[in-house]
């Protein structure tokens, strides 16, 4: 075991500490000239303007020497170098390697979900019952879900996308049965997504599903053609009756909440083309490119990741908030609830001692404006500090201009409410301000920038886990409760009375009759 590494043990968090108590107002910061110089950083159509936030020159630099005390150098560069750098499940992390454009070209399963995706589309390949398909279910939880619903929803379009997706992810069984009324079994494609096709949630909606479907349609070899599953146990996935030739595989190597790059991607082709998949990929990897080789004063995720040290470490934040002004991005806040939660939330290190420092904040947020008709009281008025980072979007052609142009000024308006507050006479209308944020600008919501915008967070998240010292790899958290709740319906340990007592309320007991 190498030496552990603790941040707060290093020279440049003292000096955090230090600044941290004389920390400058936003309003102070918007007037300094040497920080704001450094405030504005641009990637292709994506801006990031960190200009309203407490910080200074001086501690930015501090932040930068906090970075470079770190493992960061040596973790980043075993991730593009495929190192085992997930080293608690003794995997690379393969994420970044399967959006570059060598890969793209001469991968075998994304020839064949080009090929795939093409025979649905054309027709050549129909349901049991020679009618084209029309729907999709995907069934998933957790990054099979998430990561291909958001991103589904940000790229439906009425003149590309080609069938309807429907998502099923909880085990809460009127969810499928709700989905499943709303679709002809004729015309609808059934998609299982799951890596080890042994999750609990994922295996009884598709068992589901599968009842379903041979209840409605003739008992043929074609039958197996309305059934998908994206997975890497191809012969549990046989069993279950897809076909071989319908079952996308993926690498080891690429984590839940980082799988949309894959085939758990499949969805997201099927519904907006393979030409929409492919460039959501490029755009992934141009911010790779900007990750592995701009300089870190000028690199969008160390930037980005900075802040988020800066206000979880030293100025006491608890949470930081999302607010994506486009409806079609309102999924992205739950998304990267996972993306950053699910990787960040570790209190051991990587050497496996003990943190004593905060790691993590509790990611949260909506669409604007209808936030700021739910949350933003507490934002302007309330006692938290809640950092907050503004998506906008310069053009949507789906909108219309007054529409769109009001959600700019809204947008514009929240910034400049929160850092500059307002007095006035009545304290019940005293707007604090000093409220920190950063805005995000792209061109429009296209699948290139949609692309470049996740994997800013993805990295952001890294960058974070660097300092940190933690395995953003894993997440054994999730584990738990899982084993417990087979351990329950199974009967196996013996309970405390209180946990009795909780069983006997939710009428789990097994010994408890029905009257």
């Amino acid at each position: 075991m190498s030496e552990p590494f603790y941040p707060s043990s290093t020279f440049a968090w003292q000096a955090l500490k230090t600044l941290s108590e004389q920390a400058p107002s936003v309003q102070t910061a918007m007037n300094d000239i040497e920080w704001q110089r450094k405030a504005q950083l641009q990637l292709h159509e994506l801006t990031l303007n960190v200009s309203h936030h407490r910080m200074s020159a001086d501690i930015f630099d501090a932040l930068l020497a906090l970075l470079n005390a770190s493992p960061f150098a040596k973790l980043r560069a075993g991730l593009f170098s495929g190192e085992a750098i997930n080293l608690t499940e003794h995997r690379a992390v393969g994420h970044t390697r399967i959006r570059t454009p060598e890969f793209i070209r001469t991968d075998p399963t994304l020839k064949a979900i080009r090929e795939f995706t093409q025979t649905i589309h054309s027709g050549a390949l129909k349901g049991a019952t020679q009618r084209p398909f029309k729907h999709i279910v995907n069934i998933g939880i957790g990054g099979s879900d998430l990561g291909p619903k958001m991103v589904c929803q940000a790229l439906d379009h009425p003149d590309t996308s080609r069938l309807t997706c429907h998502f099923v992810a909880n085990v809460d069984g009127a969810e499928i049965n709700t989905v499943l009324r709303n679709c002809d079994p004729e015309t609808t494609l059934i998609v299982i997504a799951s890596k080890t096709f042994t999750t609990q949630e994922t295996l009884m909606n598709a068992q589901t599903a599968r009842a379903w479907l041979r209840a409605s349609l003739p008992d043929s070899p074609e039958r197996a053609q309305h059934l998908v599953a994206l997975t890497t146990a191809a012969t549990k996935a046989v069993d279950f009756g897809v076909a071989p030739d319908q079952i996308f595989a993926f690498d080891e190597d690429i984590g839940g909440r980082y799988s949309l790059w894959s085939s758990i991607g499949l969805t997201i082709s099927l519904q907006s083309g393979f030409e929409t998949f492919e460039t959501l990929l490029l755009g992934g990897h141009a911010m790779d490119q900007h990750f592995a080789h701009a300089p870190l004063p000028q690199n969008l995720p160390v930037v980005m990741a900075l802040m988020a040290v800066w206000y979880g470490n030293f100025l006491g934040a608890q949470s930081q908030a999302v607010i994506p002004y486009c409806e079609r991005m309102s999924l992205f806040p739950a998304f990267l609830q996972q993306l950053d939660m699910e990787s960040l939330g570790k209190s051991t290190t990587r050497e496996g001692h003990s943190t004593d420092y905060q790691t993590g904040l509790i990611t949260w947020g909506q669409t604007g404006t209808n936030g700021q008709h739910a949350f933003f009281q507490l934002l302007h008025q309330g006692t938290h500090l809640v950092p907050l980072d503004f998506i906008g979007f310069a053009e949507d052609p789906l909108s219309s201009e007054p529409a769109h142009r009001a959600l700019r000024l809204n947008l514009a308006a929240q910034v400049t409410a929160l850092a500059q507050g307002q007095s006035g006479a009545d304290p019940h209308q005293d707007y604090a301000g000093n409220k920190p944020s950063s805005v995000i600008m792209l061109d429009a919501l296209t699948p290139f920038n949609l692309g470049m915008l996740i994997a800013l967070y993805e990295h952001k998240v890294f960058v974070c886990s660097a300092i940190w010292n933690i395995n953003a790899f894993d997440q054994w958290g999730v584990e738990l409760g899982k084993a417990l709740a087979n351990a329950f319906d199974r009967g196996e340990l013996e309970q405390p009375p209180v946990t009795q007592a909780l069983l006997d309320q939710l009428q789990l007991n097994q010994t408890k009759q029905k009257p």
